[in-house]
């Protein structure tokens, strides 16, 4: 099976109520203030970044993966209604022909569908650019209603206290 192509690129994503844009250092101010909850690091680690770190880390994003068949895609979610930017999705493809992609909406948004229209439009993304495999890793503790909704089942695995749930073999598919 072919690795997947560097040409893989965030491009701009709509669906019904948000826009995703292609993350930029520029996003850091608002999502530093969508994002300064530490709940949301409850099952991760760490403790919400201020703009000036979440700048560098997205200007690190946004530079791409040291190693270059990797890819590093990242999106901005705008809710189109207010204007504000309310989370982030990501999706680390390669080196094998695999979508590692992650969610977060900020707490004030959580419990709308949000998070779920978000990840649609991202596994949705993975599949149409060719990546046949998409993964992502949830705690037990954490609702897994995200995963499921964007169509991705349990699988057995598990990686640092995480199950992993995935889709697979559907390329093309969106």
């Amino acid at each position: 099976m072919p690795v997947p192509s560097p040409a893989f690129v965030p491009r701009p994503l709509r669906t019904g109520r948000l826009d995703l844009l292609p993350l930029l250092p520029d996003h850091a101010e608002e999502l530093a203030a969508a994002l300064d909850d530490p709940a949301l690091h409850a099952f991760t680690g760490g403790e919400p970044l201020r703009a000036p770190a979440l700048r560098e880390r997205y200007a690190r994003w946004a530079a791409g993966s040291p190693d270059p068949r990797v890819v590093w895609a990242n999106w901005a979610v705008r809710l189109r209604e207010t204007g504000a930017l309310v989370g982030t999705v990501q999706a680390t493809v390669g080196p094998t022909p695999v979508a590692e992609v992650a969610w977060v909406t900020g707490t004030p948004w959580q419990g709308r569908g949000i998070a779920t229209e978000a990840a649609k439009a991202l596994v949705a993304e993975v599949l149409r650019q060719g990546v046949p495999t998409v993964v992502a890793h949830v705690h037990p503790e954490h609702g897994a209603s995200v995963a499921a909704a964007a169509g991705l089942r349990p699988a057995p695995h598990w990686q640092d206290g995480e199950r992993r749930w995935e889709r697979a073999g559907e390329a093309g598919k969106a």
